[in-house]
């Protein structure tokens, strides 16, 4: 009977010890060092939109190294976005992490470009208005405390980058976001903006949207960087948003790229601001990942 009972309890404990370890696989825990992914789903307003996360830890290991968040292009291929930056992240010693927001849980430019702000980004009213925790950026703080919790790191902030439609939604997320953790954001080569011209509707403007007018100061004071290539100047470059309204910017990158810091120096001149926001043309480059990536990079460590 006795040897009956330790057979039953060493099954418990045996069957206890397997479910355990399901458990915390399934929690997809990213390694102290290494390359690969984990699936982050802890966000409750995105519980059932899972975001596969793209990570490189260099091997100099310590817990202070700095993170770096970086937002993929419309192709949505976080893997080569992470690729691209394990040379810089080795070399200089940061964490990459790179959210895949699929196309099927943030679909189009309204759920990835404009940052799921409004149901239409397009034709924004205040019936069509999100929650501010379901925008596609609310879930970039909880993915760099949760990192942070599994790689026992203790930065006290991130720095966040994206390249083209990932500038897009680098720079929305500056202007509309109010992370604490959060540092200096890069947008790399956007293809247009969301300018601070409050004449314009959203999301080519300010009008319209959520941006609060007391709120100029605050932003004009953070730091922001624009990034464009000197050769990222091709008005019929594929992907690249044309129209009326949008063209008032420019009729490329580059031409709107200056548009943009032009226009919120001018702001921040009239009413006695200081702009903290810079930018930078990086020379030889077109509409490329690496060299602007590089530059960026280079720029922030």
């Amino acid at each position: 009977m006795i040897k009956k009972f330790i057979l039953i309890s060493f099954t418990l404990i045996l069957f206890g010890c397997d479910r355990n370890e399901e458990i915390t696989n399934s929690l997809n825990t990213p390694p102290l060092a290494g390359t690969g992914s984990f699936i982050y789903n802890q966000y409750d307003p995105f519980i059932n939109k899972p975001i596969e996360v793209f990570y490189h830890v260099p091997e100099n290991l310590n817990n202070d190294l700095p993170i770096l968040i970086s937002l993929h292009g419309a192709e949505r291929n976080g893997s080569n976005h992470r690729n691209t930056l394990i040379s810089k992240s080795n070399q200089l010693n940061f964490i990459v992490i790179v959210p895949q927001f699929s196309n099927d849980f943030f679909t189009g430019g309204d759920g990835y470009n404009l940052a799921n702000i409004f149901i239409d980004g397009d034709n924004p009213s205040p019936s069509t208005l999100n929650q501010e925790d379901k925008w596609t950026f609310s879930v970039l703080d909880p993915i760099f405390n949760y990192v942070k919790d599994a790689s026992t790191n203790t930065s006290n902030k991130y720095n966040l980058i994206g390249f083209s439609a990932g500038g897009q939604l680098a720079h929305r997320t500056f202007l509309f976001g109010n992370s604490i953790f959060r540092n200096t954001t890069v947008a790399m080569s956007p293809g247009w903006y969301t300018t601070l011209d409050d004449t314009i509707d959203f999301p080519y403007g300010l009008s319209n949207g959520p941006f609060q007018n007391n709120e100029l100061n605050i932003r004009l004071s953070k730091q922001l960087i624009i990034l464009v290539g000197a050769n990222d100047n091709d008005p019929n470059a594929p992907g690249l948003r044309r129209n009326s309204i949008v063209d008032l910017q420019g009729l490329n990158r580059l031409d709107r790229a200056n548009h943009f810091f032009t226009l919120a120096n001018s702001i921040a001149s009239n009413q006695n601001i200081n702009c903290n926001w810079q930018k930078f043309i990086v020379p030889n480059a077109a509409h490329e990942l690496s060299p602007i990536s590089n530059y960026a990079i280079n720029l922030l460590y």
